[in-house]
C-alpha cells in the first residue's frame, strides 16, 4: 500500500496529486468487505462534493454501498473505465480502481484524515 495515501473512517482513500487535486477511491479493506463489484454509479464532472456526504454508489454481489467524500471540492475527472470494468475496484483498489479526481476547496481537510498506518491499525481493531 502507498504510504502517502490518507484515509477516511468510512474507508475511502485520498492521494494528493500535488497540484491542488486529489484522487479518491475505496480501500482494499472496503472492496474485500463488499465482494465482487458489479456496478459503480459515477458522479458527473463539475459536481460539487462536500466532506462526509455521499457522492457515488458501488454495487457488489453482496450489497450497495455509498461512497462518501473525504474532502470538499469539485469533481474534475471521473474514472470512465469503471463503467465497463467495475471489477477494477477489486483488482486494483489503489491504481486502476480510483473513482474520481477532485479539485480541493481546502487542502487543510487532508490533515483531518488518517495516514496509512493509523488506518491499518483502525481496521485491525474491527
Amino acid at each position: 500500500m502507498d504510504k502517502t495515501l490518507k484515509f477516511a473512517d468510512s474507508h475511502e482513500w485520498v492521494r494528493n496529486n500535488g497540484d491542488g487535486t486529489v484522487t479518491i477511491g475505496i480501500s482494499e479493506h472496503a472492496q474485500e468487505m463488499l465482494g465482487d463489484v458489479v456496478f459503480v454509479d459515477l458522479p458527473d464532472v463539475d459536481d460539487e462534493i462536500d466532506a462526509g456526504e455521499g457522492f457515488s454508489l458501488v454495487e457488489s454481489v453482496k450489497a450497495a454501498s455509498d461512497i462518501y467524500a473525504p474532502i470538499t471540492g469539485t469533481i474534475v475527472e471521473i474514472n470512465e473505465d469503471l463503467e465497463d470494468s467495475p471489477e477494477l475496484i477489486n483488482e486494483e483498489p489503489y491504481e486502476g480502481g480510483w473513482i474520481v479526481k477532485v479539485k480541493m476547496s481546502d487542502a487543510a481537510e487532508l490533515d483531518d484524515l488518517k495516514d496509512a498506518d493509523e488506518y491499518l491499525n483502525s481496521i485491525e481493531d474491527e
